[in-house]
């Protein structure tokens, strides 16, 4: 840590300024310049590219419970959760939770003229074909929506 902040400001201050007060050698900051990334910020790397491509597959709806099997398959061994949260906060790789799909067939923001209201919510009819009533709705399929129109002639008394 103290390393990656000497080489990010070492065009600000002198090599000899940073290592007194933080207490590095300036052999010690060479020799990890020169030192190859640990066994496991490689294992992180793969593990975090993994993960990228879970969430990419997933469109970004798995979290950190979904994602630690799917990557410990990928990787032919048991990743533990606890890293796998660590690397998504990291890399922020978050879940992103998916709104309910709502469909707003009423629009009252507009200045077009209202029908008038002949029933006056009188539904009984003496005779057919005097009042009718028509509803339509929406059902959510594997397919896409689908529309239910219901259209009733009132001869009936009815109570909403």
């Amino acid at each position: 840590m103290k390393y990656a902040w000497i080489e990010q400001h070492r065009d600000s201050y002198s090599m000899t300024m940073m290592c007194e007060p933080l207490e590095v050698s300036r052999s010690g900051l060479h020799a990890a310049r020169d030192r190859d990334a640990s066994r496991r910020a490689c294992e992180d790397a793969q593990l975090v590219e993994h993960i990228r491509r879970g969430q990419r597959k997933h469109r970004g709806r798995y979290g950190r419970r979904r994602m630690t099997p799917e990557v410990s398959a990928a990787m032919g061994r048991a990743v533990n959760h606890k890293r796998i949260a660590r690397l998504m906060r990291e890399h922020g790789l978050q879940s992103h939770k998916r709104r309910r799909f709502r469909i707003c067939t009423t629009d009252s923001k507009h200045k077009h003229p209202l029908a008038p209201n002949v029933l006056e919510r009188n539904f009984e009819a003496a005779e057919p074909n005097r009042k009718w009533v028509a509803d339509l709705t929406y059902v959510a399929t594997d397919e896409g929506l689908l529309y239910v129109a219901i259209v009733l002639d009132h001869i009936c008394p009815v109570v909403f």
